[in-house]
Parts: C-alpha cells; sequence; structure tokens
C-alpha cells in the first residue's frame, strides 16, 4: 500500500507540474504522507516515502511561497538521508540530492548563506556517488549548477558563475535533444548566462543567454505550465540586453514577450512576479523615452502582480521596492508628493517584509532612504532628513550586503552630514565606515575608483573639527591602497618572535598569503579572490592581539625619521591644510593654507601640463610613454638662455611658493619629506619658488625635499632598518635605448658608461650590461645580486593594475609585480633614469599609481625618479653629479661598499650643478625640476 500511495501521489505531481492545479500538489502531499505513516508501521521503504514526500513539499512552496513548506521539506529529507544505508542502492545518491534541492529553495526564499553552502555540499555528494550513465545525472548536475549561480549572485565570486555554466552545459550534453528536461536544461544554462553578464558586462554573455532561453521556448508546447516562466526569463534577458546596448527593439521585445507570459499565465502562481518583471522592462522604456504613458504602465502592472501575490509570496519584498522605484521616477517626472509618499510606504513595506540577514536587505534599506532623501527637498516633512541619515547608517554599517554598495551609501550619508550638521558625532563614523570599506575591497591588483578622494575629503573634515589624528589615520587608510597594503605584509619580526613564537609566525604567514592573493588575483584565480576577505579580518585580529602585549603597543604604527619632519598637503574642494609630523609630538601639527584651493590647485596642474606637452616632455597616453625615446623628446629642451619674464611655469612655481611652501617652511623650517594630495600630486614643491627678479627665493634655499605616497612608506623604511649584505653592496648599471641609429651611441648608454667608470675608480663592486646583452630573468638575478640598480631605459605605468606596470628591456618588460615577488632583502636605491617614472594618473590621484613608488614597495629605501620627460644631456648631467656626490661619502678601506644614505642629498646637489650652469627661463627650468627623490 505505501508504494500504491506513493505512486499516486507521484503522478498527481506529474500532473501539477504540467497543468498548475493547486489541488493536485495538496492531494499529492495527502497520500503521501499516508505512505510514510505506513512506512513507519514497518512497510515499505521509508527513506524513500521520505525524500518523496519532501520533494511535493517543495515543489508547493516554489508555487506559494509559505516558508513552512520548505522548512517541512529539509526536516523529512534530512530524516531520510539519515537513515538511508550507503549500501542500499541508489537511494543514499537521491536523498542527498533532493535534501541539497531543498536547500537551494530555502536559500532563494531567505537568502541564510548556510543553505547554499549546504544545498552544494549536498549536491556534490550525490553527484559524486552517481555512475556516469544514471540517467538522473543530468538533473543532479543542473540543481548544482543554478545553486552555483545562486551562490555568485550573492557573493559576486568569479569561480561559482565558471562552476555554474561548466556544470549546467555538461548537464545539457547529457540530456537528449526531446528529453523532456531538456527546455529546463536550457533556461537555467541561460540564466547562469545573464548571471555573468551582470557580474562582467560582456555582451556576447546576454547574446549567449538569449539564444538558450529562445531554444528552450520552441521546445516547449503553448499550454505548458512552465512556458510563462522561460517567457518571462527571456523577457528579462532582453532588457538586460537593451541596458547594455541600447537597442530599441531589444525592449520592445522584452514587453511582448512578457506581455504574452501575463497572458498565458492568468491562473499561475508565478503570474505577480511575471507582471512585475513587466512593469521593470515598461519602466525600462520609460528610462529611453520618457513617455509617460510606460511608467503609468509600469506602475499598474506591478500593482496588480502585488494585489495578487500572498502575503507570504517569495517575491513580494523585491516586487514592492520595484513599484517604489517607479513611483520615483514617475514623482521625479511630476513633482507629485502622492508619489514619492507612496514609493516611501512600499519600499517601506518591502524593508520590514525582507528577513535581516538577507543580503538584498541593504539594497531596500539604502532606496528606502534615497525616498525620504528625496521628499526632504519638498520641506514637507521635519523627519525625512534625520530618516534618510537613519537609513544610510543601517545600510553602511549592515553585516551583509555588497560592500561597494555600503561604501557608496556611507559616502551619501557622510556627504549630508558635513553640509547639515558636520559637527554630528555621525560625522566621524560615516568616514570611519567608509574607509573601513574601501580596505575591505582593494586588492594588491587594482585601485578603486569609486574611493578617489574620500580619504582627502574625510582629513578635510577631520581638519574642520580640529581632529588632526583621525586626518592622518584617514589619509593612511584610503591613499595609496595598493603599496600601503604591501607595506603592511612586509615588516620585521624579531623582535615579536623573540616574544611570541607563534604568533610571529601566524602574522608572517598570513601577510604572505595576502600578498600572493593581491598579486595573483590579476591571473583571474577566483579562489585566492574569495578568501581574501577572510584573510584581511584574520590579519586585523592578529594586530590586535600583538598590540595587546605589553611593549608592542605601536607595532605596525607610524615610528617617524629623526632627520626631518614629514607634511602631507590635504587638498580638498573646501579647503586646504598642512599636516606636518614631528618626531616626539603625539599629534600632528595642522597648519591652514587659506590661500590655496582645489581649483587654484587644478589649475596650476592644468597649466604645468599644457606647458609639457607644447615641449613635448609629457605623452598623452602610457603606450605613448612606453615608446617614447628619451633622447628624442629631450631635443626639444633648450639648455641655454631663454626668454625671460613671468611665464606660466614661474607663475606656477611662484604661487606653489606663496601659498603652500613658504607658509609651511615658516611654521617648521626643517629639511622634510612631501606627501600631497590630489591635484598636488602633479606638481612639483620641491621646486616651488620665485626665480629671476630682484629678490629670487625658493625652497631649495631652505630646505633638501624628498616625496612620500604615504606616511607609513616612509616610516615603514625607518622601523625596517637593516644592515645590508656586504657581499651584495654595489651598483648594477643598465642601458636599453631606443635601437632605431645603431650609427650614433646613445645618451642613455653614455650616461652609464660614464657613472661605471666613475664606480670603477672608487673601488666598488659595480657591474655595467647594455641593451640585448640582458634578459629579464637576468636582470631579476642582478637586482638579488646588488644593493642598488641604475635603470636607464623607457617604462610604462598601468593605473588599472599597478603592478602591470613595467620597464621596457630590449628582451621584454620587467613588470613591477615580477619584481615585487622577487623579494629583495637588500633592495637599497633605485635610479629610474627614465621619462615620467613618478608621473601617476590624473584620475587617481592619490593612489601613486607609478613606477617610483611601486619600487619603494618593492623593497628600495630610496628611489630616483622623474616627473617628467628628461633630455639625454640633462639625465647625464644629473646622473653623473649626482653618483660623484654618493661615491666621494662611500666607506673605504679594503671593501669599499656602496649604500644610498645621502641620496636625497645628493639629488639636491646634482641638480642644483645643473641649475646653475642655466638661467631662470621655463626652459631650463622644465630642464632640472622633473628629478624627484622618494623614500628615505
Amino acid at each position: 500500500m505505501p508504494h500504491v500511495l506513493s505512486n499516486l501521489a507521484l503522478s498527481l505531481h506529474a500532473s501539477f507540474e504540467r497543468r498548475g492545479e493547486l489541488g493536485d500538489i495538496v492531494k499529492a502531499i495527502s497520500l503521501q504522507q499516508r505512505a510514510v505513516r505506513l512506512s513507519f508501521r514497518g512497510n515499505g521503504d521509508l527513506p524513500r516515502h521520505l525524500t518523496d514526500l519532501g520533494n511535493l513539499y517543495s515543489s508547493r512552496f516554489t508555487h506559494t511561497g509559505v516558508l513552512s513548506d520548505i522548512d517541512d521539506a529539509i526536516s523529512v529529507q534530512q530524516l531520510a538521508v539519515d537513515l538511508t544505508r550507503n549500501d542500499h542502492a541508489d537511494l543514499p545518491m537521491i536523498c542527498l540530492s533532493n535534501l541539497g534541492a531543498s536547500y537551494l529553495c530555502r536559500f532563494e526564499r531567505t537568502g541564510v548563506f548556510s543553505d547554499i553552502t549546504d544545498a552544494i555540499s549536498m549536491l556534490k555528494r550525490a553527484i559524486d556517488l552517481a555512475p556516469q550513465d544514471n540517467l538522473n545525472l543530468p538533473a543532479r548536475l543542473c540543481n548544482l549548477g543554478t545553486a552555483y549561480w545562486r551562490r555568485f549572485i550573492q557573493t559576486g565570486v568569479p569561480s561559482d558563475i565558471a562552476e555554474a555554466i561548466s556544470v549546467q552545459q555538461r548537464a545539457l550534453n547529457l540530456t537528449p535533444q526531446n528529453h523532456a528536461d531538456t527546455p529546463t536544461m536550457l533556461l537555467n544554462l541561460g540564466n547562469t548566462y545573464s548571471a555573468r553578464f551582470d557580474h562582467t558586462g560582456v555582451l556576447s554573455d546576454i547574446t549567449e543567454a538569449i539564444s538558450l532561453q529562445k531554444r528552450a521556448v520552441d521546445l516547449l508546447p503553448s499550454d505548458h505550465a512552465h512556458l510563462p516562466q522561460l517567457l518571462n526569463d527571456l523577457g528579462i534577458s532582453y532588457w538586460r540586453r537593451f541596458r547594455a546596448a541600447d537597442l530599441d527593439s531589444d525592449i520592445t521585445e522584452a514587453i511582448s514577450v512578457q506581455k504574452r507570459a501575463a497572458d498565458l499565465a492568468q491562473d499561475h502562481s508565478h503570474l505577480p512576479t511575471i507582471l512585475d518583471n513587466l512593469g521593470i522592462s515598461y519602466s525600462c522604456r520609460y528610462e529611453r523615452t520618457g513617455m509617460l504613458s510606460d511608467i503609468t504602465n509600469a506602475i499598474s502592472v506591478k500593482e496588480r502582480g502585488i494585489a495578487l501575490a500572498s502575503q507570504h509570496h517569495v517575491d513580494l519584498p523585491v516586487m514592492l521596492n520595484n513599484l517604489g522605484h517607479s513611483y520615483s521616477y514617475r514623482f521625479q517626472r511630476n513633482g507629485e508628493l502622492a508619489d514619492i509618499n507612496k514609493a516611501i510606504s512600499v519600499r517601506q513595506q518591502a524593508v520590514d517584509l525582507m528577513p535581516c540577514g538577507h543580503a538584498d536587505r541593504t539594497p531596500m534599506v539604502i532606496n528606502l532612504g534615497r525616498m525620504f532623501h528625496l521628499r526632504s527637498a519638498l520641506g514637507v516633512n521635519e523627519g525625512d532628513l534625520e530618516a534618510t541619515l537613519s537609513h544610510y547608517r543601517a545600510a553602511a554599517t549592515s553585516p551583509v550586503g555588497s560592500p561597494r554598495a555600503k561604501l557608496s551609501v556611507a559616502r551619501r550619508w557622510a556627504k549630508i552630514l558635513i553640509q547639515e550638521n558636520p559637527r554630528s558625532p555621525d560625522t566621524i563614523l560615516s568616514f570611519d565606515t567608509a574607509l573601513g570599506l574601501v580596505a575591505v575591497i582593494a586588492g594588491l591588483d587594482q585601485t578603486l575608483e569609486e574611493s578617489s578622494g574620500l580619504a582627502v575629503e574625510a582629513a578635510a573634515t577631520a581638519c574642520a573639527l580640529d581632529r588632526t589624528d583621525k586626518a592622518l589615520e584617514w589619509l593612511e587608510q584610503g591613499r595609496c591602497l595598493v603599496w600601503s597594503q604591501l607595506n603592511d605584509f612586509r615588516t620585521p619580526l624579531d623582535d615579536l618572535r623573540a616574544r611570541d613564537e607563534e604568533l610571529a609566525q601566524s602574522i608572517a604567514a598570513v601577510a604572505m598569503q595576502l600578498e600572493t592573493v593581491g598579486s595573483s588575483r590579476a591571473q583571474s584565480d577566483a579562489n585566492e579572490a574569495r578568501t581574501h576577505g577572510n584573510l584581511a579580518k584574520r590579519w586585523d585580529d592578529l594586530l590586535k592581539t600583538t598590540r595587546a602585549i605589553p611593549g608592542f603597543e605601536s607595532f605596525l604604527m607610524p615610528n617617524l625619521p629623526k632627520s626631518g619632519p614629514i607634511v602631507i598637503i590635504n587638498l580638498d574642494g573646501r579647503r586646504c591644510d598642512a599636516l606636518a609630523l614631528l618626531d616626539g609630538l603625539d599629534k600632528p601639527i595642522l597648519i591652514s593654507l587659506p590661500n590655496f584651493s582645489y581649483a587654484k590647485g587644478n589649475k596650476y596642474r592644468s597649466d604645468l601640463d599644457s606647458q609639457l606637452r607644447t615641449r613635448h616632455l609629457r605623452s598623452r597616453a602610457p603606450e605613448e610613454f612606453a615608446s617614447a625615446d628619451r633622447a628624442a623628446s629631450g631635443r626639444a629642451i633648450k639648455l641655454g638662455p631663454a626668454g625671460r619674464g613671468a611665464g606660466t611655469v614661474h607663475q606656477v612655481l611662484r604661487g606653489l611658493w606663496e601659498d603652500i611652501v613658504k607658509p609651511v617652511l615658516d611654521s617648521l623650517g626643517f629639511s622634510l619629506w612631501w606627501c600631497p594630495t590630489g591635484p598636488l600630486s602633479f606638481l612639483p614643491l620641491h621646486a616651488a619658488g620665485i626665480y629671476g627678479g630682484s629678490s629670487p627665493e625658493t625652497a631649495l634655499d631652505y630646505v633638501i625635499s624628498s616625496y612620500t605616497p604615504t606616511i607609513t612608506a616612509i616610516t615603514n623604511i625607518v622601523n625596517g632598518s637593516r644592515s645590508i649584505d656586504p657581499g651584495v653592496s654595489g651598483l648594477f648599471l643598465t642601458s636599453h635605448p631606443n635601437p632605431s641609429n645603431a650609427s650614433v651611441i646613445p645618451g642613455t648608454t653614455k650616461e652609464v658608461r660614464s657613472i661605471f667608470a666613475n664606480a670603477e675608480k672608487s673601488g666598488i663592486k659595480v657591474l655595467k650590461i647594455e641593451g640585448d646583452e640582458l634578459t629579464v630573468d637576468e636582470c631579476l638575478e642582478r637586482m638579488q645580486q646588488f644593493s642598488c640598480i641604475h635603470l636607464a631605459c623607457h617604462g610604462s605605468q598601468n593605473a588599472a593594475e599597478p603592478l602591470k606596470s613595467r620597464f621596457l628591456l630590449h628582451q621584454g618588460s620587467l613588470e613591477l609585480g615580477t619584481i615585487l615577488r622577487s623579494n629583495l632583502k637588500n633592495a637599497d636605491l633605485a635610479f629610474l633614469s627614465a621619462c615620467q617614472t613618478s608621473t601617476g594618473e590624473e584620475k587617481l590621484p592619490d593612489e601613486a599609481v607609478h613606477l617610483a613608488a611601486g619600487m619603494l614597495a618593492a623593497g628600495y629605501r630610496r628611489v630616483v625618479g622623474t616627473m617628467w620627460s628628461i633630455s639625454d644631456q640633462a639625465a647625464q648631467d644629473v646622473s653623473v653629479a649626482y653618483y660623484e656626490y654618493l661615491l666621494a661619502r662611500q666607506k673605504g678601506g679594503d671593501n669599499p661598499t656602496f649604500d644610498g644614505t645621502h641620496s636625497a642629498h645628493a639629488l639636491y646637489h646634482a641638480t642644483q650643478q645643473l641649475r646653475d650652469r642655466l638661467d631662470d627661463s621655463e626652459d631650463s627650468l622644465l630642464t632640472w625640476i622633473p628629478f624627484v627623490h622618494f623614500g628615505y
């Protein structure tokens, strides 16, 4: 009898799947429950009847959304798994597969992450147990692919979507063309391609999705219960492609197929969702055409769908949220108070219905906050602004949700506070939250345009509140993210190891893992990308543990060099300030610079850039930079008398002197490190001054300047001071000129040969290799063997992926990422005698994505770079004088060593020598100013 009852129940289930009659599934569950009860009395196969009962509960849940059904499904299917013996034919495989499918269903409803993890685990175990010729293997593969797809939507980890496509393609390949499951296989694979398109934006993905979904639609009879759902998904893919490719035919087709789906599903449980998606398509077309009828139709069909949905419908919160979106559109079109009131009302309902732990709740809270902010502009409700801030705060600090979405709303939260109530306690919290999210998102292989300017804006706010401690903390936390992370991961642990060997080993291990994860993500190792967040949290926990140990309270915190202050120039749209860090002071000194502004900085940067381009001293793109011949670019420079007068370059340098450098020096009066932000990152603070005339005065009259991308970069050099192995103390020189004219000895070659001759006379360890004689691998090997390197070649910066910035050798490219992985323990000095090695990227002024900063991160304690193109003659004059100064100050004896301790002084000396031979014309100034020093 249990088998008879179960067979009848399964037949009713098949009827329900085909016709969609709810009475069939209700009757099927009742019959299967009787079969289970009879099996408990010792008759029949209890595990099989339990897992089939779970399938029926799950099927009813899919159509009604009643959460108790899927809970019951998991409960009985878990019992089936527990009761199944491994030697019981294929039953363990069936029970595991069904349980995994039910976990997947519940995850789709609740968003509880453990459910999707359990689903994937169960489904993988079931597939491992299945023979390759098992008839149900394709369906199980399809379910596993869907589970990977769902997890990808929540986490965004690329390996999940790749695995989803792989197993679903395998499922489709194993399924005969005329099989009843083929349309479902096609649909699921199409949906997965559509999901990947959302992540990558690659049009071929959404085009493949449409192709697969159209095939699925064509295979189903016109009266099939699943046809409306397939048409609905096809419509979604059309409007996704419309948003990407802007083809009117796509949105027209989307509305057409979704209207057909709605007509066919008049009594179907999926009708509310179909109507909601039809409304989204109308909204999409409204965005394109601005036709009021489209947004009115969108509201109409969405309201109809919500009216048909039960209070427990799985998609009801999303549907309410989408309806609010359409009302907000119409409000922005007509300005009717009733529309924005309705938008707030339905979006509040959406938030209230969405479970607190669900990842989709955070964007809904953000949307609700936006509605309050829109209404606050009308001034009809005093509480709207406070409601906006409350919702933005809740979303930004939520433990779930997309970090990028939370970063965006945290910035909005902070911006409103600055405008409305800058002294609110939440102002500090909002920036703390935003910059904390930047640290979570950023990886070592990328920079974040969405965080550009955030740290500077935060620091300006802190300065206005007289919180210089916070200003410094935020500038360090939110700028130069790539290099800052690398500096954190490379730290000496000897003192800690003596105190706690196990803790020091843990820090070293996590640091190495973080560095490896960041460096390899450029090769799309998605499994490593998934672990980055966990490793970052582990790193923070280890730092807290270490700093709790007496004597290690400042572990990995700044320890300022004693030879001079570090000055950060913070330039924001609202104010400009200098923060001076002096050894022995608890807080930075705040020096207000009221006469300088962001607009002035941008104008100076633009004016100087225009002058450089006019003289062919700055290329327009990295590709031009990579292929430019330094000697050719240098021929445009006049090394002699030129027109005098207050030209553009003179005006820029004078402005920097009067508004920034002189006020700072008046407050300090020391040799110092400059740490500029914003447009100032592209301006020569070290050369600021008044040139010519009766009262010339410049920064060079008072200070020897060096630059640092961050405070951490310079303090880590000081903290990590180490003795260089005498065996590698020496100088390696290499030149790679443009080989187009072999009959002329290039300037780079003359430069290197002159330095080599002088170094050889001094008796230090020195090696010179030119052009084709040096391979990339050999260059790396020589960098291990010599503490100092002089690279006379071309370079190319990659702002999007800084670790792919590279030096161009005749036999290949030497990437920064490769240098970083070489772990140069004895690196001391790098002289980058190439064009624009410290130029940076205009769109990312606070990231220092240039080769000079990269070489600091690679372990070199001091780096000489150039802000724009240099001539061969100037490069030779400066570099020869530079090394003469250093060589004269090396330790003698039987085994003379070579180090760059006096590097900043040497560059000052060399550029001053060149300057003394020239006049103060603009062409002459542009000859020696580009040479800059980074590091200690």
